[in-house]
């Protein structure tokens, strides 16, 4: 379990917080490519507690400023963008991607005013359809753009999907990290679908096994499958919000998470799903975007989304299943046919993360043997956060991008063999070359 004090200092993440110094040291991906195009519509976002709107000039340029105009407060989200900047529609004060004022229509010509204004704004990079904004305190230094192998794969090798859930990000992220939930809560009270057919099934009871390093924690779940084997599936979580996760044998692809914290209380939880060196099916593809049989993937299927109004932010990435219609719980299936009685598996992911409260009082749990990973995972953070608070250590992938190739693994092995001897090769990502070993 976490004290309530430990639990308080990882989950809050607003300015001025330990943890959201922490997050700020890393590029956050925040949007995708296509919800801003040239001279369009500001997207509000809100990020590490910090509401902003993101646009893209006449140029092309993306921009990531204050929500509110510097002058009266006036919502940006209502601004007009125009010839290379956005432009207030209250007096009509016009700001760059650079957040420098570039027109004061009321005020007059000769007014330096002008000269010395500013929007706050942060730098935005683009790299294969999706967006990261770098909010540290020294813009002008911001690190490279971490090396992650599925925002450097071709487009058609990758799928990428964001939504919001209802809890603050260290209860999202959690969930990826306990490979032993999958099994029961995705599976069926009949012998139908392909989560029963999954390896993880034949062995409910699995032994977690943890290896620290630099970047974070290698989580393995060894379960037995049979005779002299092992099935060894090794997630891995990399700070400050990664979570990668191993291939199936039926899903031959890897996939995992950023869970970017929108505030205390609401995550942004950007999914990509990838092969290193062949295009994705277009099955699979198709099972994404519509679900199946009126049910979720891993991804948020087009249909789950509810439109809000563009003052909120996210507007488009908000689901239909949430807290409020208790995540489309039907207990005549969960007696039926499916253990969870909750339709598809991100949402019965979500609703267990998030169905209590935005921020559970951690200090109530009981941990078990499974937990491991987990309780891995909190120490880590306390210690990389207290870390940077006391002594002004930087955790060392900050700044060098190359520490975060890595894979997630899926491996049979003989009973009891090393799995990180076995597997260290096939953990490193290595874009455009294959898994190197049968999911």
């Amino acid at each position: 379990m976490l004290s309530f004090e430990d639990n308080e200092l990882l989950v809050r993440v607003g300015p001025g917080t330990a943890m959201g110094r922490l997050m700020r040291l890393f590029w956050l991906p925040f949007l995708l490519s296509d919800d801003v195009v040239p001279d369009g519509q500001p997207h509000r976002v809100r990020l590490l507690g910090e509401d902003l709107v993101a646009f893209r000039d006449s140029a092309g340029r993306v921009g990531l400023v204050d929500h509110a105009c510097p002058h009266r407060g006036a919502p940006m989200v209502f601004a007009r963008n125009e010839a290379e900047g956005l432009r207030c529609v209250y007096h009509g004060w016009k700001f760059g991607v650079d957040g420098k004022c570039r027109e004061m229509p009321a005020e007059p010509a000769t007014s330096p005013m002008c000269k010395r204004m500013r929007i706050t704004s942060y730098p935005v990079r683009e790299r294969n359809g999706v967006l990261w904004a770098y909010m540290g305190e020294q813009p002008e230094a911001a690190p490279p753009l971490p090396s992650l192998e599925w925002n450097m794969v071709p487009g058609e090798q990758v799928a990428v999907s964001m939504r919001i859930q209802e809890c603050n990000w260290l209860q999202a992220l959690e969930g990826e990290i306990d490979s032993a939930h999958a099994a029961l809560l995705h599976g069926r009270v009949d012998a139908g679908g392909f989560v029963n057919q999954w390896k993880q099934a034949q062995d409910r009871a699995p032994v977690f096994e943890c290896v620290q390093h630099d970047s974070g924690v290698s989580i393995a779940s060894r379960r037995r499958i049979g005779g002299d084997r092992h099935y060894v599936r090794v997630n891995q979580f990399l700070l400050p919000f990664w979570t990668f996760v191993p291939p199936q044998s039926q899903y031959p692809e890897l996939s995992g998470h950023a869970w970017v914290p929108v505030d205390d209380y609401h995550t942004l939880c950007v999914m990509f799903s990838y092969h290193p060196s062949q295009p994705l099916y277009e099955k699979t593809r198709r099972l994404f975007r519509e679900g199946h049989s009126g049910r979720e993937t891993g991804h948020p299927s087009n249909a789950s989304f509810e439109t809000r109004p563009v003052t909120e932010p996210y507007h488009r990435y908000w689901s239909r299943f949430n807290r409020a219609n208790a995540y489309g719980f039907d207990y005549g299936a969960q007696v039926s046919k499916y253990n969870s009685g909750l339709p598809g598996l991100w949402v019965q992911d979500a609703a267990c993360q998030s169905g209590v409260s935005a921020i559970y009082d951690r200090s109530k749990e009981h941990l078990g043997t499974t937990d491991a990973g987990i309780a891995r995972t909190r120490r880590l953070l306390l210690d990389t956060v207290r870390k940077l608070s006391g002594e002004g250590v930087r955790p060392p992938s900050v700044d060098d991008p190359e520490r975060f190739m890595r894979r997630a693994v899926s491996l049979t092995l003989p009973a009891g063999a090393d799995w990180m001897q076995f597997g260290g090769e096939f953990m490193q990502a290595k874009p455009g070359q294959g898994f190197g070993y049968e999911p």
